[in-house]
């Protein structure tokens, strides 16, 4: 089954505190439907110190779900519907504006 969205594609958000960013893609869980996207929906993380890491305050980025993001045209550089295409036997993601694989 193909995936609309995989690792290292560039998205933009759609709605929440984030709005109108963008980054690029660094976790798909396909179960939950969730993206971790770089630079997107930091949360601050407050860790214990133990013998193995040092602890204090870390920002990490946390899971946004698929339907708040749109997958980014490397051609026009905007948002684009995704569309699937049979091309030499495989499904490859195409741009609805620009017809364009990805």
């Amino acid at each position: 089954m193909a995936q609309k969205y995989k690792k290292d594609d560039i998205v933009q958000v759609l709605t929440g505190k984030d709005k109108g960013k963008t980054g690029k893609i660094l976790l798909v869980n396909e179960k939950s439907e969730k993206i971790i996207v770089e630079g997107i929906n930091i949360a601050k993380l407050h860790k214990k110190k133990t013998e193995k890491s040092e602890g204090g305050i870390l920002e990490l980025p946390r899971p946004i779900h698929r339907s708040n993001l749109m997958l980014v045209c490397p051609e026009k550089k905007s948002p684009v519907k995704v569309g699937f295409k049979q091309i030499d036997k495989a499904k490859k993601r195409v741009s609805k504006s620009t017809g364009s694989t990805f």
